[in-house]
C-alpha cells in the first residue's frame, strides 16, 4: 500500500469514526424535514457524501451540528422541490401496512407497549404536520438534543427566535394532541 492510499484510508476511517455515530439522528431529522422515507434516505446519502468530500474543512468538536447543517442545505437546495409538489407523507402508509399484517405474524406485545407505540405514531404524525420552522426546531431540540445556540446557528436565526419557535411548536403539539384525545376512537 502506498503512502497516498494510507492517507486516504486514514481519512476515511476518521470520517467513519466521527460521522457514523450520528447516522440515525441525521436520518430522523431528514425524515421529519422531508416527510417521506425515500427522500429522507436520499438526503442523508447526499449529506454524508458532501460531509466526506469536505471533511478536511471540518473544524471543531461538534460533528452532529455540522452534519445537520449540511443536511439542511441538502434538503433546502435539492430535495425541497420534490416536497413542494406535495408528495404525500408515508406515515399513514406505514400505519396501514402495519394494520394489514396478518394476525399470526403480529408480534405479541403487552397492552402498555401497544399503547406506547400508538402514542409514538401519533406524535410522529403531529410533528410531521407542524409548519417547517416549528417542525425543524422541535426535532432538533427534543429529538436531537441540540442546544438553543446550535439550533440558532443551523437555522440562521437568533436564539430568541429559536425559543419562540419551540414554545409555539410545543403549544401547537399540545393543542393537536388534546384535540386527538377528544375524538372518538
Amino acid at each position: 500500500m502506498s503512502s497516498e492510499e494510507s492517507v486516504i484510508d486514514d481519512r476515511a476511517q476518521r470520517f467513519r469514526d466521527a460521522a457514523l455515530p450520528y447516522l440515525d439522528e441525521v436520518y430522523t431529522v431528514a425524515r421529519y424535514l422531508m416527510r417521506n422515507t425515500n427522500d429522507a434516505e436520499d438526503a442523508v446519502q447526499e449529506c454524508y457524501l458532501r460531509a466526506l468530500r469536505h471533511f478536511d474543512s471540518f473544524r471543531g468538536p461538534a460533528m452532529k451540528p455540522w452534519l445537520l447543517a449540511i443536511l439542511k442545505n441538502v434538503c433546502n437546495s435539492e430535495f425541497m422541490q420534490r416536497r413542494r409538489r406535495e408528495v404525500p407523507t408515508d406515515y399513514a402508509q406505514d400505519e396501514s401496512a402495519a394494520e394489514a399484517m396478518p394476525m399470526w405474524q403480529e408480534p405479541q406485545a403487552s397492552p402498555e407497549k401497544a399503547m406506547e407505540q400508538q402514542d409514538s405514531a401519533r406524535i410522529w404524525r403531529l410533528v410531521a404536520e407542524l409548519p417547517e420552522p416549528f417542525r425543524e426546531a422541535i426535532v432538533l431540540r427534543e429529538m436531537n438534543d441540540l442546544s438553543y445556540k446550535e439550533i440558532a446557528q443551523l437555522a440562521g436565526v437568533q436564539i430568541g427566535t429559536v425559543m419562540s419557535r419551540l414554545a409555539r411548536a410545543r403549544s401547537m403539539l399540545r393543542t393537536a394532541w388534546n384535540l386527538q384525545q377528544k375524538l372518538p376512537a
